[in-house]
């Protein structure tokens, strides 16, 4: 059973920068693929970015490209989520996912099947 932990989350003006960060317990971490989710209150929880098993393909929501960005270290077993220029609307509840596939180039969003407690991210306009 794997484990995620997500850190980094807190308080921000608008226009700031928080990085978030994903901690996976157990072994062949490598093998799979790494998501960010969100969900703000009242509402469902949405895809926000994705990297495959490898790190050479990513994923991102609409709302998030160009501001957002996501990448893996497999030797610490963490995914980090690099959120720039963040606007009171990206204010939700983060989580960390891991997909049920393994070694799979291709980014599912439907594929994630693990997930971490959560890190509130919380932007003032």
């Amino acid at each position: 059973q794997v484990q995620l932990v997500e850190s980094g989350g807190g308080l921000v003006q608008a226009g700031g920068s928080l990085r978030l960060s994903c901690a996976a317990s157990g072994l062949s971490f490598g093998w799979y693929g790494m998501g960010w989710f969100r969900q703000a209150p009242g509402k469902e929880r949405e895809f926000v970015a994705a990297i495959n098993w490898r790190g050479g393909s990513t994923r991102y929501a609409d709302s998030v490209k160009g501001r957002f960005t996501i990448s893996r270290d497999n030797a610490k077993n963490t995914v980090y989520l690099q959120m720039n220029s963040l606007k009171p609307e990206d204010t939700a509840v983060y989580y960390c996912a891991r997909t049920r596939s393994i070694m799979n180039d291709g980014l599912d969003k439907t594929d994630f099947g693990s997930w971490g407690q959560g890190t509130q991210v919380t932007v003032s306009s």
